[in-house]
């Protein structure tokens, strides 16, 4: 008997890992068949998407986009429904026939739409972190109450998936998130003090938007992920350890509690484990290229430099406190960023700020949503309030804001 086809809604459909998501679907159309698309404003590629793989509904951030595309759309173009807003996004994602909801919604944006695939009992192939990092508990507890999957997307993320498989979490002793370092590995404060937003964007392994690249510029990607594999895996905090590998080629690695280490490696190429989680847990023969192990002349690890790189220890800071403080954290890192790429704020001062809004914070427990939603908007605010002082930014961090991660022995 013939297989019915998995039947996807994807939100952040024109953001990379939505273009490679539709790739890997597009490249198995007997295995997989895409019903809803959910993007932002970039509808020129959203209307080269319907057209691709026709999907039954689509949504957009706003009415004037969602006119906008509605006018783009030809009069012999397959009807397809045009939503908008919040309210769209989370009707795409909970759809009645989507059995995957891909979360790739870029930052805190991704929440409502992603809980909604939630509360609906998707599957969900996450790589929209912010999720986990703002309202983890909320997620992981209204999952196991729909009965849903989670199913990693992030390359480290997933090679940990992968890497636990067929042992028993009881064995877990830690997580080895690695992390390429990004384009500024090896340098110093005062030589990070000059970067321009320009060189911030040219990572030397991976293809990522402009957010998430400049996370990974500051080592922030990598305190997120930290945070999200606490969730993901139920590991304590301090029992997931960050290494520097500039080849990104050992995406990460599980320690058990006998000694041995497990790790996942393959090129750096995001289809391989889009796929994964597309098909668990089948593998898909993807069009990428092969490792050539033999080829390779070093794999090297190194510590992180929290000196340098203050964005992780804020991460690690802000998983210890919990509560509300971890989705302040993300909430100041996204108004930072935008301020970064925007020319009103230098790279070092990105953690400065940061940590004056984490410092400004009164914890409170993140178990409602609207808790959550208002400790963001608390810290946007109050983000946004400092940089109007911006030159009281050059000030040295406070001597708690600059918090070290667990070592890496």
């Amino acid at each position: 008997m013939k297989k019915r086809r998995k039947r996807l809604s994807i939100l952040g459909s024109t953001g990379s890992i939505g273009v490679n998501t539709i790739d890997v679907a597009c490249a198995f159309p007997d295995r997989f068949e895409i019903v809803g698309l959910a993007a932002g404003r970039n509808i020129h590629r959203l209307k080269e998407q319907i057209r691709r793989v026709r999907p039954r509904c689509v949504a957009v951030c706003d009415e004037e986009t969602s006119r906008a595309l509605e006018k783009m759309l030809s009069a012999d173009a397959q009807a397809v429904e045009i939503l908008w807003g919040e309210e769209g996004l989370c009707r795409v994602a909970s759809l009645n026939e989507v059995d995957m909801v891909v979360s790739a919604i870029v930052g805190a944006a991704g929440l409502m739409p992603t809980l909604a695939a939630v509360e609906a009992g998707k599957d969900i192939a996450l790589a929209n972190k912010e999720t986990l990092v703002i309202a983890g508990e909320l997620v992981t507890r209204r999952l196991k109450a729909a009965g849903g999957r989670l199913l990693p997307v992030d390359s480290e993320h997933s090679a940990i998936f992968q890497a636990l498989q067929g042992n028993s979490p009881a064995a877990v002793k830690r997580l080895l998130l690695t992390a390429s370092g990004g384009p500024f590995f090896g340098k110093n404060p005062r030589e990070l003090a000059s970067v321009t937003p320009q060189a911030a964007l040219r990572h030397p392994n991976w293809s990522m938007g402009p957010k998430i690249t400049i996370d990974s510029a500051t080592l922030m990607n990598k305190g997120l992920e930290v945070i999200e594999a606490h969730w993901l895996f139920d590991v304590p905090v301090d029992a997931v350890v960050v290494h520097i590998h500039p080849e990104s080629i050992v995406h990460s690695m599980v320690e058990y509690v006998d000694g041995s280490v497990i790790a996942q490696l393959g090129v750096p190429d995001m289809k391989i484990p889009i796929a994964y989680a597309l098909a668990y847990p089948e593998r898909l023969p993807v069009e990428a290229p092969k490792l050539d192990l033999f080829a390779m002349k070093a794999l090297t690890f190194y510590p992180p430099d929290m000196d340098a790189f203050p964005c992780l220890g804020l991460a690690y800071r802000a998983a210890r406190i919990g509560g509300t403080m971890p989705a302040v954290l993300n909430a100041a890192n996204e108004t930072a960023v935008e301020a970064f790429l925007a020319g009103r704020l230098g790279f070092t001062d990105i953690p400065r700020l940061i940590a004056r809004v984490m410092d400004a914070h009164e914890t409170k427990k993140a178990d409602t949503v609207e808790r959550v939603r208002q400790a963001d908007r608390w810290a946007r605010d109050t983000a946004h309030a400092l940089l109007d002082g911006a030159p009281a930014l050059s000030e040295p961090m406070d001597h708690h804001s600059n918090v070290a991660g667990p070592a890496a022995h």
